[in-house]
């Protein structure tokens, strides 16, 4: 990233910045990109879709956006998740000279509409677009925006306002989710009991042809790193730990393990000062053959979101692992594993996409991504669909439908256009008929981890272990019960859900037998209820955030709003500076 090209604001620091999410709803079909079947709930979305009021339903805030805000001295709010009227209202009632805007390529008509707005009541505002988006070519044309910024977006804001653009970066305070419920039961709420989101880097080393991400940030062995060694990392963490009391760190990071060295000089220095830490974090299946169950168990490793594709995928992190032995390895460790796969590749056929489904669901993972096989704008995979004259036309797939999780937007070699959607629900309803709800699937393996880890010698491991089961024996336990009465009709699942029941009640004794009877009749009425309540047409959105930067509270006109205050963590000084990485 050249900065000496940049273009500069002429305000500087002394911009007024309003960074903003795309508007909502979500949840629901609309003119402006909106879809019911694409909400903003990651998991229900693309995980736990077919598993109705079983299904994992949490948000996230805009990261990134976060990201931004923190590590700039101009003042800046941020408005997440804002309706289309409280956006319409904040460029009404506040002056601001920059105005970003962060998306996904199906929200391509939202951002138009909302450049529209800022034309419209502040025409002097420079528009800038980011995030995934940034890949669709000819966005300028489509969008009234001044810059169209790929990539990193903490670098080029400094430099666009003239500050050091090279300066250590700050890293916001983030709780990783928030509304998260199962079985209609709300859960996350208490002290500990949700992680907080680090971010070492941004980009993937790995470069997958199919990859938004790592188009973004430059292609294959291009990433940018905030915290290169795990020293840096270290003092990040500790600093996030005293300010919002988590014990649980959810790693953005899309290879964490690949970065052996950074991951080995973090878990020196856990043991240093007795960190017992529980790290989520995602790996390709080579990275995670370069450590011995010992590192993974020390370094607390407790969640793997774990790339398997398909059966003899040709994608190299895959190359000789029997990816069935790792899920079971990890799983034996407690580790629960995040299965991803692609529904669609080229070679699947009608005659073999049953063949397909069947091996992945085989993993019996505690959660299992099923995504489209989709050549999404910017990605190797888009260029050679458009190469070779494949790729479906925006009247025939609009933007907003190319998603991963309802249609292709090319054509396939073997899979009629309009097959693909029944085949990739047919994935995520295997799944569950087979291995059962994820929330039973979690309990299975923390019993797992418990008996393995529970007598480890080191004091680390048994803290953490004892921590992440102490749920086993009462929520899990009644979980498992009201699940049973709940799969009734389905007697091998039936039998699974009570092996796993009678495995904790026979570790835990008689807290879990009685926690089982009274928690169980609470659980299955609140499921119930929650069920009746999805196929009614219940769906879930996300409130709106207002958050300003101590430059905008500054400032009566920008903060005089009730925003909440920015927080983030001060970097240590011997902390090396973001810079461009190439493996």
């Amino acid at each position: 990233m050249d900065i000496t090209t940049f273009p500069r604001h002429p305000k500087g620091s002394a911009a007024r910045v309003l960074l903003s999410s795309v508007f909502g709803p979500y949840a629901q079909d609309d003119a402006y990109g909106s879809r019911r079947i694409n909400p903003m709930e990651l998991y229900h979305n693309q995980v736990t879709r077919a598993q109705g009021g079983y299904s994992l339903r949490m948000f996230h805030r805009s990261w990134g956006l976060m990201m931004i805000q923190a590590n700039l001295q101009a003042p800046v709010t941020l408005l997440d998740f804002p309706t289309l009227e409280r956006f319409e209202e904040e460029l009404r009632t506040v002056p601001y000279d920059v105005v970003g805007i962060s998306a996904i390529v199906p929200n391509v008509d939202k951002v138009k509409k909302m450049c529209e707005l800022v034309r419209r009541h502040q025409p002097q505002a420079t528009i800038v677009v980011g995030g995934h988006l940034a890949n669709l070519a000819g966005l300028a044309e489509r969008v009234d925006a001044d810059h169209v910024v790929r990539g990193e977006g903490v670098r080029w804001f400094r430099a666009f306002l003239g500050e050091p653009a090279d300066a250590p970066v700050r890293h916001p305070l983030i709780m990783s989710a928030f509304g998260a419920r199962t079985m209609g039961v709300p859960f996350g709420q208490g002290k500990q009991e949700t992680a907080a989101t680090v971010i070492p880097s941004v980009g993937c080393p790995l470069g997958c042809n199919f990859c938004s991400t790592s188009a973004m940030f430059g292609g294959k062995g291009r990433f940018v790193s905030f915290y290169e060694d795990g020293d840096a990392l270290y003092e990040v963490m500790r600093g996030i730990e005293e300010r919002l009391g988590v014990r649980s760190f959810f790693v953005m990071d899309e290879n964490f393990l690949l970065h052996r060295k950074r991951a080995l000089r973090l878990l020196e220095r856990m043991q240093e000062h007795g960190k017992a830490w529980a790290l989520y974090v995602f790996s390709s299946a080579n990275a995670l053959r370069l450590y011995t169950d010992e590192q993974l168990v020390q370094l607390g490793i407790s969640w793997v979101w774990l790339g398997l594709e398909g059966e003899n995928s040709e994608y190299r992190k895959l190359d000789g692992t029997d990816s069935r032995a790792l899920v079971m390895r990890l799983q034996s460790l407690g580790i629960r594993v995040l299965g991803s796969s692609i529904v669609g590749l080229l070679e699947h056929t009608p005659e073999n996409i049953d063949r397909a489904i069947d091996h992945a669901v085989a993993h019996d993972t505690e959660f299992h991504q099923f995504m489209l096989y989709t050549p999404v704008p910017g990605t190797p995979l888009h260029a050679e669909h458009q190469a070779n004259g494949t790729l479906l036309s925006s009247d025939e797939i609009p933007e907003a439908d190319v998603h991963g999780q309802l249609r292709f937007n090319f054509r396939h070699p073997s899979i009629r256009h309009g097959e693909e959607t029944e085949y990739l629900l047919r994935a995520f309803r295997r799944d569950f008929e087979v291995n059962g709800p994820a929330v039973t699937r979690i309990a299975r393996t923390l019993l797992r981890g418990h008996l393995a880890l529970r007598r480890h010698p080191d004091p680390r491991v048994r803290d953490r272990v004892l921590f992440e089961t102490k749920d086993l024996p009462t929520q899990y336990a009644g979980a498992l019960w009201a699940s049973e009465r709940w799969f009734r009709k389905s007697p091998l699942l039936v039998a699974r859900l009570r092996a796993v029941r009678r495995g904790i009640e026979r570790t835990f004794g008689w807290t879990a037998r009685l926690a089982a009877r009274l928690v169980g009749p609470v659980v299955l009425f609140t499921l119930w209820r929650e069920e009746r309540a999805l196929r009614a047409g219940k769906t879930y959105e996300p409130p709106t955030f207002y958050d300003a930067n101590p430059a905008a509270a500054a400032r009566p006109e920008m903060a005089g709003r009730g925003a909440a205050a920015c927080r983030w963590v001060e970097p240590v000084a011997a902390e090396p500076e973001a810079k461009q990485a190439v493996a």
